[in-house]
């Protein structure tokens, strides 16, 4: 498989485990405070993290200035948008949240090419417009109202989103960091920032079932551990825009996870959205692709790869 498409089954995959996470995260608040769900999920993502570094430290080496410096700036940009994402949903309607976070679509090009000469060509946008209103009509069923504090929450997390995509691109390219230990690192700061907010819950931890163990374990190693390690990697490998694109295909992942476990109804309107979700990703691929000047791809010096977890 060339390594572009490669990585474009990475960041793909990535969307898959962040779509199916607004059943498992709705499930798993159900029962349990929003700040004790984040900080389980952190902490699992981060003692599977440091045990896997641990074992592969005689052959990988300890961890570098570089990779502690960026992992930790990026584990505070990371856990803003789960806070802010997590908090906004809760205080705006889906159809809202929806429409204001895939305006990091938008948001993603402008802060990758701020700057630099020139910007993304008006094509890229007509995509980037079709995306957005496809979420729209994706989401629509339950109707748009006016802004409230939810829908500026959403717009903080789209921008934050969209800075962070940036930021792991301009943090990790051309340097010798390996996307294991970066993600250690993230988990573990996003641990520590969210332990003294969950540490009032924490007497909740007896009475927590097995299912919902199950939802945060889901959600610790597959859309947190999984996600980071995969898209650290994959963003290495191509350029932020792309890498937003591809991610935005996660509403469509997570209408069909929607329908297909949480017993939710697919309308007309919702499979047309997901059409123009799927058409308009495709066509700002291709306009990213022939307009993306050359940038490097390959480390100072490359470290043999670590198996993922």
């Amino acid at each position: 498989m060339p390594a572009t498409r490669r990585t474009d089954v990475v960041l793909l995959a990535v969307a898959v485990v962040w779509g199916s996470s607004y059943l498992s995260a709705k499930t798993a608040t159900a029962t349990t405070p929003v700040l004790l769900v984040l900080f389980l999920r952190y902490a699992l993502s981060a003692a599977a993290c440091v045990a896997v570094v641990s074992a592969l430290r005689a052959r990988s080496g300890p961890l570098t200035r570089d990779e502690a410096v960026r992992g930790s700036l990026l584990g505070v940009t990371q856990a803003a948008v789960l806070v802010l994402e997590t908090y906004g949903v809760a205080r705006t309607s889906a159809a809202n949240a929806g429409l204001i976070i895939s305006l990091t679509l938008v948001l993603t090009p402008l802060l990758d090419r701020a700057g630099r000469p020139g910007g993304p060509p008006p094509a890229f946008f007509l995509a980037a417009g079709v995306c957005v209103a496809g979420v729209g009509l994706l989401v629509s069923g339950t109707g748009l109202r006016a802004p409230g504090a939810g829908d500026l929450l959403m717009l903080a997390a789209a921008v934050v989103r969209a800075g962070h995509v940036v930021l792991v691109g301009r943090l990790t390219t051309g340097r010798a960091v390996r996307p294991l230990h970066l993600t250690t690192v993230q988990v573990v700061v996003g641990t520590v920032l969210f332990l003294p907010f969950a540490a009032a819950g924490l007497p909740e931890l007896a009475r927590i079932d097995a299912v919902t163990w199950a939802q945060l374990a889901y959600l610790a190693l597959f859309c947190g551990l999984f996600a980071f390690l995969a898209q650290t990697w994959a963003v290495q490998r191509t350029s932020a825009t792309r890498a937003s694109l591809l991610l935005g295909t996660e509403p469509v992942w997570a209408l069909l996870v929607g329908v297909g476990f949480g017993g939710e109804h697919l309308t007309a309107l919702s499979a047309l959205g997901a059409a123009l979700i799927v058409t308009g990703t495709y066509w700002g691929q291709t306009v990213e692709r022939r307009t993306r000047r050359p940038r490097p791809t390959e480390p100072a010096r490359r470290p043999e790869p670590a198996p993922s977890p």
